[in-house]
């Protein structure tokens, strides 16, 4: 999506990936085959590119490095990059800002688990490292849970956090441009199932407007603490009380935010290809109210059988935008696609989204989010 961006505004992207099924590959103008590592790869990145950024938060810092010291603009940074990799740095950076996240302590081995405080339990166990859709994670009810998850983690450094009574969860998506200049998407309200987002409503409902400016101020000031350029996602727990807590960052477009290809003035793809173009950032606001539903591989199986979900009825939906990424495999829990649905008013969208789910044998509620 972000090569498709690109392109359309005249340039020619080159994608290094170790996959030779790379979907980016495949529409990209050159796809290098190497791993992330490579430094002949790399080299030859730095030798095509004027400008390089990572579509996966787990690139490491140090490729970004090597192609910084090449003399190529690379955003956002190593720097910024390697705190978001590890949700130890990555809590502790947020709190040093001022802004809440949820109480934790973190894990380096099991003697941090002796006696952890009472407070944080039940809890949530997380991996540091490498974790992302539920991955990595294990809820615990006690320390010797939590010891016994630690270890099952082959003893990784690991985050002990408080599970916390949870409204729902928002994100933001912030584009930061080398000039310091930023633009925040409307806030969107998710849905996760089994740690995976589902679905999306964009602008939030229900979200008072005082709460929906303090989270794009919140983002942009992690933005601006990490000097960041690019594009970044911050996700929120809303709790009951209706205070916010930092979830967790992700230096790149956001699944949250595809609604804005459709739905946006500027997607976030093309704000990313702004950023670093060095050109001034597209407009942000919301065009239209938008329901994504997340397409993943599940829906290509029935009693355990494969077979092709029913496009047809889905792009017969008025409304309904429907984006499949070129994985070749389907698989049980793998992102394969989504479909974003726009319409005058969120319930026409979502009313929208729930004709594409039945389609698809994706479940939503009668009504939107309230």
């Amino acid at each position: 999506m972000f090569c498709h961006a690109a392109q359309v505004m005249g340039y020619r992207v080159a994608v290094l990936d170790p996959d030779a099924d790379s979907p980016a590959g495949a529409v990209a103008d050159r796809h290098l085959r190497a791993a992330y590592t490579d430094e002949a790869a790399l080299d030859e990145l730095a030798a095509l590119c004027e400008a390089v950024t990572t579509e996966f938060e787990n690139v490491p810092a140090e490729s970004l490095r090597r192609l910084a010291a090449a003399g190529r603009r690379v955003g956002p940074a190593a720097d910024a990059v390697a705190v978001t990799q590890d949700r130890i740095a990555e809590k502790t950076f947020v709190a040093s800002l001022g802004i809440p996240v949820a109480p934790h302590i973190a894990v380096r081995s099991v003697e941090d688990l002796a006696a952890p405080p009472a407070h944080l339990f039940p809890g949530i166990l997380k991996l540091a490292r490498l974790g992302y859709d539920g991955k990595g994670q294990a809820l615990v009810d006690s320390a010797d849970a939590a010891r016994e998850a630690f270890v099952r983690f082959g003893s990784a450094p690991c985050v002990l956090e408080a599970r916390l009574p949870l409204a729902y969860e928002i994100s933001v998506v912030v584009a930061r441009g080398f000039d310091g200049e930023t633009a925040a998407f409307p806030v969107s309200r998710n849905e996760h199932r089994g740690g995976i987002l589902a679905v999306s409503c964009a602008p939030a409902p229900a979200l008072p407007e005082r709460v929906a400016d303090e989270v794009a101020r919140m983002g942009r000031a992690i933005a601006l603490g990490l000097d960041y350029h690019g594009v970044l996602c911050v996700e929120f727990f809303v709790l009951e009380d209706g205070s916010l807590v930092v979830n967790e960052m992700a230096p790149r477009p956001h699944n949250s935010g595809h609604y804005t290809i459709e739905a946006c003035a500027s997607s976030q793809f093309a704000q990313q290809a702004r950023v670093l173009a060095g050109l001034p950032l597209g407009a942000p606001a919301a065009l239209a109210p938008s329901v994504m539903l997340n397409v993943l591989g599940d829906v290509w199986f029935e009693n355990g059988v494969r077979r092709e979900p029913d496009w047809a009825a889905v792009v017969r939906v008025p409304g309904a935008c429907l984006h499949l990424y070129g994985k070749r495999e389907p698989r049980v829990g793998r992102k394969m696609g989504h479909v974003t649905c726009v319409a005058p008013t969120l319930a026409q969208a979502w009313s929208a989204a729930r004709d594409v789910g039945q389609a698809l044998g994706i479940g939503l509620d009668d009504q939107a989010p309230a």
